[in-house]
C-alpha cells in the first residue's frame, strides 16, 4: 500500500469511528435473533454445541456459536445474526475498507475459476445462458468465458459488485438484489445457475434452492460449491479453520444432507466433486489468522483507541517473525496436503452439479 493510500485509509477510519462507536454503544446483543431450539434443516430438537469463536478476520466485537444437529449433522450459527447484525458485520468486509484487499484476492484466482467452468463443461451442450449468484465483481464469469465461449454470463449480488461487473464487461447483465425476489420475475430464464460459496451465507438456504429451480429451464443445471464441515481439517484446526468464517457463514451442510434436499426440491444430482472444489490454503490461512490474532491490532474504526507508533511497530515485528511459519504452511498446503487432500479427506469444500427435472 502506497503512502497516499495509507493516509487516505487512516482518514477514512477516523471518519467511521464515531458511527461505529454509536452503533456499539448498547453492546452486540441487538445483532442477534432469538436462539433456535430446533435444527433449521430437519427440525430435530437434538442439538449440541460445536464451536465457539470470535470474529477472527475483522476483529469486530461479539461471540459466535455454531450448533450441530445430532440427527442430520447440519451445522448452523445459533443464535443467528439478524438483519441488523448481518449489515454490521458485513460492512467494510467485502466493500468499504475491505474492498481493495479482498478485490485483489478474488481477482487473482483465475485458475480456480477456470477449474469450476471445466467441471460444468462436460454437462453442457451448445450455447447457454448462465446466472452466477453471489457473483461479487464477476471475476469468475470473466475467467469462465475463456473455457465456455458459447455461454453468456449474467451476475447477481446483494452489493453493487454485479453492477460494477457489468460496467467492466465481465458479465452481460449485472443484477443487484435478493435471489428469491429476482426469481419471481424471471421464471425459466437460464440454462445454468451457479452458487459458488454463496449458500452458506444465506439465512434460509431452501429459499435459494427454490429460487434456482424457478429461474432454470427444464433440464437446466445448478452448480453449488460450499465448505465441507466434514473435512478432517475442520477438526484438526478447530476455530482457526478458514471456512468456519464467523460470523458470515450461517449454515454448513454435510454433503449427504444437501444431496437429499436437492432431490426433494426437484433436482437430480449428476456429479459430486471434492478434490476439484478444494482450495489448498487451510494451513497457511490458519497460520495467518493465528498470527493476526496475537499481533496488536491495526487501526480499525470499531476498535478504540487508535494504535500508537509502538503498537504499529510491534504488529509489524510479529508478522515479520511469522513469515517462516507462513512459508512452511504454504509449502505443506501446496506440496503435501493439497495433492493428498481427497485421499485423506482433507478437502475443505465440495461441489454438486444437479439437473432440474420437469
Amino acid at each position: 500500500m502506497s503512502a497516499a493510500s495509507r493516509k487516505a485509509r487512516t482518514l477514512r477510519v477516523a471518519e467511521l469511528r464515531a458511527a461505529y462507536r454509536e452503533e456499539l454503544a448498547d453492546g452486540t446483543e441487538a445483532f442477534f435473533a432469538p436462539r433456535a431450539h430446533r435444527c433449521p434443516w430437519c427440525g430435530s430438537a437434538r442439538l449440541g454445541g460445536h464451536l465457539r469463536t470470535t470474529d477472527l478476520f475483522q476483529h469486530k466485537p461479539g461471540d459466535f456459536a455454531l450448533d450441530r444437529c445430532h440427527d442430520c449433522g447440519h451445522l448452523f450459527q445459533n443464535p443467528r445474526l439478524n438483519e441488523r447484525g448481518l449489515a454490521f458485520y458485513y460492512r467494510d468486509f467485502y466493500d468499504g475498507l475491505g474492498e481493495e484487499r479482498l478485490g485483489g484476492v478474488f481477482g487473482g484466482r483465475s485458475g480456480s475459476y477456470r477449474s469450476r467452468a471445466l467441471s460444468v463443461r462436460r454437462h453442457l451442450v451448445g450455447p447457454a445462458e448462465w446466472l452466477d449468484v453471489g457473483t461479487g465483481h464477476g471475476h469468475f464469469c470473466e475467467s469462465a468465458r475463456a473455457v465456455l465461449p458459447a455461454v453468456t454470463f449474467d451476475g447477481l449480488d446483494r452489493s453493487d459488485g454485479a453492477e460494477l461487473a457489468e460496467r467492466a464487461g465481465r458479465v452481460r447483465l449485472g443484477r443487484r438484489g435478493s435471489f428469491p425476489e429476482l426469481a419471481d420475475r424471471l421464471p425459466g430464464s437460464y440454462d445454468v445457475v451457479s452458487m459458488f460459496h454463496y449458500l452458506e451465507h444465506c439465512d434460509v438456504p431452501q429459499r435459494e434452492l427454490d429460487a434456482a429451480r424457478a429461474v432454470l429451464r427444464p433440464g437446466g443445471l445448478l452448480v453449488i460449491d460450499v465448505p465441507d464441515p466434514e473435512s478432517r481439517f475442520a477438526r484438526l484446526l478447530g476455530r482457526w479453520w478458514l471456512p468456519w468464517l464467523q460470523p458470515q457463514h450461517l449454515h454448513l451442510m454435510p454433503v449427504a444432507g444437501l444431496r437429499r434436499r436437492l432431490t426433494e426440491t426437484g433436482f437430480t444430482v449428476l456429479a459430486e466433486e471434492h478434490a476439484e472444489a478444494h482450495d489448498p490454503v487451510d494451513l497457511v490461512a490458519a497460520a495467518w489468522v493465528a498470527l493476526d490474532s496475537v499481533a496488536p491490532r491495526e487501526d480499525l474504526p470499531w476498535l478504540s483507541p487508535p494504535p500508537g507508533a509502538g503498537r504499529r511497530v510491534l504488529r509489524t515485528a510479529v508478522l515479520l517473525a511469522g513469515v517462516p511459519l507462513l512459508l512452511a504452511a504454504t509449502l505443506l498446503d501446496r506440496v503435501a496436503a493439497g495433492p493428498l487432500a481427497g485421499r485423506l479427506r482433507l478437502t475443505n469444500a465440495y461441489r454438486l452439479i444437479a439437473r432440474r427435472e420437469e
